[in-house]
């Protein structure tokens, strides 16, 4: 039987969704019938060794956010010489830094927001660019820090002291329309979500609040649209060099005319969530893939690239 260590908690702002993806992750390894064993690594360097002892076949990545999902961790297994779940350091460091990230999908062609990378003094004095627009963190997930400047908005985009997310911080315009997810499986792009938010937009607590969000699938959106995301999705998980699974989100402006001219990649993220209301796993179930045939393909599927 394959012993399966699942990384979960950490020390980013996403912790808690780590958590919660880490239980349901042993949960169905142990239903396909894995030696799964769940571990919390904590805030420092020596819980992920103790973690890694006794040495598993195999790491499950359940760890969110920084220090799990840039490519830091991915080094540490991949020096130890483990094989593990989802990208390996260099796609997990690009898809982390939005900006690169960015340059990267333009080269490709992919339609991006045109953002710049502004420092947080200077976002403070005034604006970079035209309102609306938006500013995230650039080196986080989850949603976490993410802000929407209006028009007539009398607030800064942020209190000064409650910004602990670095000192670069990604502005790029505001896409009016809908809010589209794409969940990648190999070389394979699931399904298109529309994600209808009860909140003014699809922040963090949107994604983790049971009831604040309306998943539809299949996406209610023309069929070339739904087309034009699948092919983006998986461009995206290639340019990056993803492996295993990912998810592609989206902003479509319906207003925007005829064509694809609307539809907006916004991020690619490597370690989708596994929580009960993750979309990855809803979309893998859309299609008729169990939680836990997902997550033991995920495992069968581990790669180190030590």
């Amino acid at each position: 039987m394959k012993r399966v260590t699942v990384l979960m908690g950490g020390r980013s702002a996403e912790r808690e969704v780590s958590l919660v993806s880490g239980a349901e992750v042993a949960k169905g390894l142990r239903e396909a019938g894995y030696d799964a064993v769940a571990v919390d690594i904590g805030r420092d360097l020596g819980g992920l060794m103790a973690a890694l002892e006794p040495r598993p076949d195999v790491v499950f990545n359940a760890l969110h956010g920084r220090y799990g999902e840039d490519g830091c961790v991915q080094g540490v297994l991949d020096l130890a010489g483990i094989p593990y779940t989802h990208s390996g350091v260099l796609a997990s460091a690009l898809a982390m830094d939005k900006s690169m990230a960015k340059r990267l999908f333009t080269a490709a062609g992919i339609r991006c927001p045109e953002g710049v990378i502004a420092d947080r003094e200077t976002l403070l004095r005034g604006d970079v660019m035209p309102r609306p627009y938006v500013v995230k963190p650039n080196s986080e997930g989850s949603s976490v820090g993410v802000r929407i400047v209006r028009e007539g908005d009398n607030a800064k985009p942020f209190d000064d002291a409650s910004w602990p997310y670095g000192d670069q911080v990604l502005v790029e315009p505001y896409i009016p329309g809908r809010e589209l997810t794409v969940g990648v499986m190999g070389d394979r792009a699931l399904a298109v979500t529309e994600l209808r938010p009860q909140t003014r937009f699809y922040d963090y607590e949107a994604k983790y609040t049971a009831g604040l969000t309306q998943h539809v699938i299949p996406a209610p959106v023309p069929e070339e649209i739904y087309q034009e995301a699948l092919r983006v999705a998986l461009l995206a998980h290639r340019t990056l060099g993803c492996r295993g699974v990912s998810r592609a989100d989206f902003r479509y402006d319906d207003t925007a005319g005829g064509g694809t001219d609307g539809l907006y990649l916004l991020e690619v993220n490597t370690q989708p969530g596994m929580t009960p209301l993750s979309l990855l796993p809803e979309q893998a179930a859309h299609l008729g893939i169990s939680f836990a045939e997902l997550v033991a393909w995920m495992v069968e599927e581990a790669r180190c690239d030590g």
